[in-house]
């Protein structure tokens, strides 16, 4: 905790003073393009792998980057989702798992939870990706952690279209989404590249968009 108080009272003398009219401009409002889903896992920092900066990111985070289906029964995760598309006016949606995930080694191994209820409860929403992965290789290890992790991503952005917010700007183009994974050691992102079913590095799988990006800087 001592860490924690002495980076607070370090923020306020030099992050702060750096950003000192971003945070100017923030005080009145906020207008982030992505919405950012991640897991609650201590190592993942989105704004550091991200290289942005305050108000660029919504961000929702809970164990195993998870988004319910849509229900009347309203949640956390709902409302923000809600929130960040229909107020908020967000383009672009990201799921972002990540490697050595805690949340889907539960799933691997459910039976495991009997002393986290609600854990495995929560995790209940992992299923059906378990389970595609165990209907391709006749089993669930921890062999197969990274592809339940990346099947994972792709099941929860099934679960964003069943929201209406979502799903009704989907349908004219003003949302896109993405499906990220973080490797942790190495550094890298992998996304889900639509036209090949399968996730590729950053680097491929927006080409395009770099080479705009580094031309416009030219």
């Amino acid at each position: 905790m001592e860490k924690v108080i002495s980076g607070l009272v370090q923020f306020k003398s030099s992050s702060y003073e750096d950003r000192k009219a971003l945070f100017a401009e923030l005080a009145n409002g906020q207008s982030p393009e992505v919405l950012f889903i991640t897991c609650a896992d201590s190592r993942i920092d989105p704004n550091l792998v991200t290289q942005t900066e305050p108000g660029e990111l919504f961000i929702i985070r809970n164990a195993g980057n998870i988004v319910p289906p849509h229900a009347r029964t309203a949640g956390g995760v709902t409302a923000s989702i809600e929130y960040a598309i229909a107020a908020l006016g967000i383009k672009h949606i990201v799921v972002c798992g990540h490697s050595d995930c805690g949340a889907m080694k539960g799933a691997l191994n459910t039976e495991a939870l009997s002393d986290l209820p609600h854990v495995k409860e929560w995790l209940d929403h992992t299923r059906a990706a378990v389970e595609t992965v165990r209907a391709r290789h006749g089993k669930t290890t921890l062999s197969e952690l990274d592809e339940v992790t990346k099947q994972n991503v792709l099941l929860q952005l099934d679960h964003l279209r069943t929201h209406p917010a979502v799903a009704s700007r989907l349908g004219n183009g003003q949302v896109d989404m993405h499906g990220w994974v973080y490797d942790i050691e190495h550094g890298t992102v992998a996304a889900y590249d639509e036209t090949k079913d399968e996730f590729v590095s950053i680097e491929e799988r927006y080409a395009a968009l770099i080479a705009a990006d580094k031309k416009a800087s030219v």
